[in-house]
């Protein structure tokens, strides 16, 4: 490694879904069709009323610093969403901090508990940028295997036997990347009274097609809540996102903001705004989960048509992590043997932690027409392949 580059970058993995869709889109430039089923990313035009916000913002000169903490108004309806929501109604505007995405977020909120040699417990699988937050800060990532048969449901003894006087917080995110699956509310309140600080990565709240999501606020105050605009809203681009965090953690993290950031785009902000307190946004958004929700129909049993494994079946964000261990012991090589044979993008489980190999995680954030093909081909490439002989070394 070049000595000039930091050592904080030394361990710090590529994010392997960037890698598959890079690859993806080069094929694509040769002028073949390939059907993306690897990114998390909604397909959906933002809704209007969040469009019309911005341009209204724009043509009013909203374009300057905001305050570092965001938009006072932003914030005040964030506190009404979680009211509404989750029924926490003692969550005050001066503990929200608006941030230009959901990731500024982590690292702002991770930069303010954790020094060197702290560790951080995260589920394996996790979603992959979660660890190299941890480790960029040099901080240690403490693993706690979950498992398909549980429905990638923490078990609550394995986290307790974990926990050491370094253990500075537990990570738990419900609805997951990349397993689709929900905490109970019963595991939650367990993992809130652990004595330790919870992280609670709540990005795919509202896209959730059986029961509901829980917010780590309805079971304790020692949390801090890393949630944003991009999954729900369709709003990936506008790059907004907040935390929630105890009162004595507000002034830190100002400062950061402050120093590093200054504030999140003005325009964005006004967008978020809209995007809380517009009726015709709620139609929208529910008219978004309904489809994501028969295409997650569809998407399940066909998987299981084609051979893939799938215990416990997904019931939030827009994920299935199946397993591929009949096909094969190297989820890498035969994600991009799929990029490569049937022009297909899918994510090797490998991306989200040593316990998800020989996993392959389906995103149905596309048309119910391109899963439809997408999966088309993957059954004609399983069936194709070398010798008929499915595992792959």
């Amino acid at each position: 490694m070049n000595p000039v580059i930091s050592r904080r970058l030394k361990d710090m993995t590529s994010f392997i879904v960037m890698d598959v869709l890079e690859r993806a889109q080069e094929i694509e430039r040769t002028g073949e069709s390939v059907i993306h089923l690897e990114v998390g990313e909604p397909d959906f035009k933002t809704p209007e009323a969040i469009k019309n916000s911005a341009v209204a913002a724009l043509t009013d000169g909203d374009t300057h610093y905001t305050h570092s903490l965001g938009v006072p108004k932003l914030r005040e309806s964030i506190c009404k969403y979680y009211s509404d929501t989750y029924q926490v109604h003692n969550i005050e505007p001066d503990q929200v901090i608006v941030t230009s995405g959901t990731s500024p977020a982590f690292l702002v909120g991770m930069s303010t508990i954790v020094e060197c040699g702290d560790e951080i417990i995260l589920s394996n699988p996790h979603y992959a940028c979660h660890p190299n937050f941890v480790r960029f800060l040099e901080a240690v990532p403490k693993m706690i295997p979950v498992y398909e048969e549980d429905g990638f449901q923490y078990r609550t003894e394995a986290i307790r036997a974990a926990l050491t006087p370094k253990t500075k917080a537990i990570l738990i995110n419900s609805p997951a990347n990349p397993t689709g699956n929900l905490l109970s509310p019963e595991r939650i309140a367990e993992i809130a009274d652990m004595g330790r600080l919870v992280l609670s990565d709540e990005i795919y709240h509202g896209l959730v097609y059986e029961g509901r999501a829980h917010s780590i606020l309805e079971f304790t105050d020692n949390c801090i809540v890393f949630n944003g605009f991009s999954k729900l809203f369709a709003m990936t681009g506008w790059r907004l996102g907040y935390l929630i965090v105890p009162k004595y953690m507000v002034r830190p993290i100002q400062k950061m903001v402050q120093n590093f950031f200054i504030s999140a785009n003005s325009v964005a902000q006004a967008a978020g705004y809209t995007a809380l307190t517009d009726p015709s946004v709620k139609k929208d958004v529910q008219s978004m989960v309904e489809r994501y929700n028969r295409r997650r129909q569809f998407m399940v049993p066909r998987l299981r048509e084609l051979g893939f494994g799938i215990t416990v079946e997904p019931t939030g964000a827009f994920y299935v992590l199946a397993n591929a261990r009949q096909f094969t012991n190297d989820s890498y090589s035969f994600a991009f043997e799929i990029l490569e044979n049937a022009k297909v993008g899918v994510t090797p489980g490998i991306d989200f932690g040593s316990n998800a190999e020989g996993y392959i995680r389906f995103s149905y954030a596309n048309s119910l027409d391109n899963i439809k093909e997408g999966l088309n081909r993957i059954e004609r490439f399983l069936q194709n392949r070398s010798g008929g002989d499915r595992l792959s070394a």
